[in-house]
């Protein structure tokens, strides 16, 4: 395979919302260069991006999919993410990794929920954009439009490149507005591209957006600003260089026009893309940490060798595969790096580019590049490999936090073992996923975007590794606390068949504040208690607070002191001791006036205004208050707080009222009193559950 230089090389994530057409856009990228030698369909489950069995089934992307092609001799890197809202977290690896963003919008539908999220993401790492107009073909599409939105919504800096000169059912013409030429393609999908000099009214519409253009580029630069102010206008030159530059610095988002699945403007887009989008050295520096120093670093294929593992997958047959981005020097077979995280060296035995399932070994590749190795043993998502003696590490990738969680159980208790592996493999191969096993509840606890993405999971869980959990509703964590200062006396004793029992503890226990925990503390005097009985005393409390006194919930915030007893010198002895303890905090703990306490979490909703009055009134009915209301670009964002025990399956309720709209994020917050009949509820349900 050719080895492509650093300058050789375009990192592009095509990102959006759900049905913008992301994966016909990288299968006709993919037919037109070459790539491929048919025009892979979704509908008919042969798209290089979408080979999963689930994606083929569902006909819908459900994660990221890497491929590559070459165009105007250079490599373009492609990552086909999914838009679906409960998959769309994952397009936050790629705004971390790739080195232009292409957002796809519906001709159509215009601007989604799911175009503002990627926007957000690509605005918080920095990532150069371009906007692409898909389904032009289409008879109520309207690229003009949709430009008014993107620039109501992000910014005037968005310019058209590339604009639609019949849309509609007829759609086959592009014109370039740079180049000042129209091309028309063939309508039988190969893409084959023809151009001729435009006349007419077309030929002034496009010299305006021209001049639109070089007014816009010049305002980025201060030198091209007075050249404009002198000249009134930009050499082509210079226009291409400030337009360069003004992309990396997010100064301008090009706007291009296409048809993908009809691979209508494919080949002038791929020519915008390799013309104007940055090669990987071209980009700002990328963040890191250089000998415990934040530092910027430069795409260098001459610096020391460091790679940023930014995904992992496990393929069958294969093993698992770690993602990764050359952030300087060049990764070659046989050579031996080190991850400081893990503390252990790394063989990299073989390079491999990655085309959908494909992998194709190469001896090298260069800064910048994309690649994969096999089988790494302490390495993985968002780990650096260095050369050793290379102290430099690239920083986690932040994500946004789960909104689900569910409690799994094997339906088999063989497969537990079996069942942790692979929750665990899937968690690898998928930061947005999550599990735990949370003592408390006593349940394993999986958490996601959505009930969609969860029960994708399970399906790949029982595809991959042959085990089936049942999904059940998750028991709350409630703790449970007192109100006021309370006394408990114990006597255990025990004389029938054997050696005798004896232990009679006498404990103060009093509220704590709020995070406190438990403390446990001695204040006895005297010889009536021997003192290598205290231990046995706060392993008895201590044991008490772990099960629960008024509803089998721990025990929080209280202070328990040991200040008196008596004890026998013969039958007294640790487990006496440990019982008495356990008994006595009991005793105390319900003549104390005990309460429950709920998880309060904060969330914040996103959601278009005409929505606000139905997300308002749901949130007062799920106990929760609204801490702040304001504007979050073309929508509203509401911040509150609710109780835990409100928000199941939260997600599905929003997105049923919002017509699919509203998003939400969640974060514990605090614990806080339960309102008495809550309480009750709970206490009722939970001594039902024990008889």
């Amino acid at each position: 395979m050719k080895e492509y230089k650093t300058n050789e090389i375009r990192n592009i994530v095509l990102l959006g919302h759900a049905n913008t057409g992301k994966t016909s856009l990288v299968e006709a990228i993919l037919y037109y260069t070459g790539a491929t030698t048919k025009l892979g369909r979704i509908a008919e489950g042969n798209t290089k991006s979408d080979y999963h069995s689930d994606e083929k089934n569902k006909q819908h992307s459900l994660s990221s999919t890497l491929l590559y092609c070459e165009h105007n001799k250079n490599k373009i890197n492609m990552i086909d993410t999914a838009g679906y809202l409960d998959f769309i977290s994952e397009s936050k690896t790629f705004t971390r990794v790739a080195d232009m963003g292409l957002i796809a919008i519906n001709g159509e539908t215009g601007l989604e929920v799911g175009t503002d999220l990627v926007f957000k993401f690509a605005k918080q790492d920095n990532l150069p954009l371009s906007f692409v107009v898909n389904f032009l073909d289409k008879d109520d599409a309207n690229f003009d439009n949709v430009l008014t939105d993107i620039r109501e919504a992000y910014g005037k800096n968005a310019i058209p490149f590339l604009i639609p000169i019949n849309s509609g059912i007829n759609f086959n013409s592009v014109a370039d507005i740079i180049n000042q030429k129209i091309y028309t393609f063939s309508t039988d999908g190969k893409g084959k591209m023809s151009s001729e000099e435009p006349t007419g009214d077309i030929k002034d519409k496009i010299e305006g957006l021209r001049e639109e253009l070089i007014e816009a580029v010049a305002e980025t630069d201060e030198a091209l600003l007075e050249k404009f102010f002198d000249e009134g206008t930009l050499s082509d030159e210079e226009l291409i260089s400030g337009i360069k530059k003004a992309i990396v610095t997010r100064d301008i988002f090009p706007v291009y026009a296409v048809s993908a699945y009809n691979n209508i403007g494919t080949g002038a887009l791929l020519n915008c893309l390799t013309n104007y989008s940055p090669s990987p050295e071209q980009c700002l520096p990328a963040k890191a940490i250089k000998d415990g120093k934040e530092v910027e670093l430069k795409i260098d294929d001459n610096a020391q060798t460091s790679l940023f593992i930014f995904k992992t997958s496990a393929e069958a047959h294969v093993g698992e595969l770690s993602i990764y981005k050359v952030m300087s020097g060049k990764a070659s077979s046989g050579t031996d790096l080190y991850n400081a995280k893990s503390g252990k060296t790394e063989r990299i035995a073989q390079v491999f580019c990655i085309n959908g399932r494909d992998k194709i070994e190469i001896a090298h590749l260069h800064a910048g590049d994309i690649g994969c190795v096999v089988k790494l043993k302490s390495t993985h998502t968002a780990d650096t490999l260095a050369e050793k003696g290379y102290d430099i590490v690239f920083p986690q990738i932040v994500y946004p936090l789960p909104v689900i969680r569910e409690a799994v159980e094997p339906k088999s208790r063989a497969d537990e073992d079996k069942i942790k592996d692979g929750l665990q493999t899937l968690a690898d191969e998928d930061p947005t996923f999550h599990f735990e096993y949370n003592p408390e509840i006593k349940q394993t606890i999986i958490f996601g975007m959505g009930d969609l993405h969860l029960k994708i999971l399970l399906e790949r869980l029982k595809e991959k590794f042959n085990v089936e959990v049942n999904i059940i509703k998750p028991r709350i964590p409630y703790k449970e606390t007192i109100k006021k200062r309370a006394i408990g006396k114990y006597r255990h004793k025990k004389q029938s068949g054997g050696a005798g029992q004896f232990g009679e503890v006498w404990l103060k226990i009093a509220p704590a504040e709020k995070g406190h925990g438990i403390e446990f503390k001695n204040s006895l005097v005297g010889q009536n208690i021997d003192r290598v009985f205290v231990p046995s005393v706060e392993k008895g409390v201590l044991s008490a607070c772990e099960e629960g006194v008024l509803a089998g919930y721990t025990v929080t915030d209280v202070i328990a002191e040991f200040y008196d007893g008596k004890m026998h010198p013969v039958d007294s002895k640790d487990i006496a001791f440990q019982i008495a303890g356990k008994g006595a905090f009991k005793k105390a703990f319900l003549e104390a006036t005990p309460i429950l306490l709920e998880p309060i979490y904060d969330i914040e909703i996103i959601v278009p205004e005409e929505y606000m009055g139905d997300v308002m009134g749901d949130i007062s009915t799920r106990r929760g208050k609204v801490t702040g209301m304001g504007s979050e670009g073309r929508n509203q964002k509401v911040a509150a707080q609710v109780p835990l025990g409100e928000l199941y399956h939260y997600g599905t309720a929003l997105r049923s009222m919002t017509q699919g709209k509203g998003l939400f994020s969640q974060q514990f917050s605090h614990y806080d009193t339960m309102p008495r009949d809550t309480q009750e509820k709970i206490i009722a349900e939970s001594n039902k559950e024990e008889e």
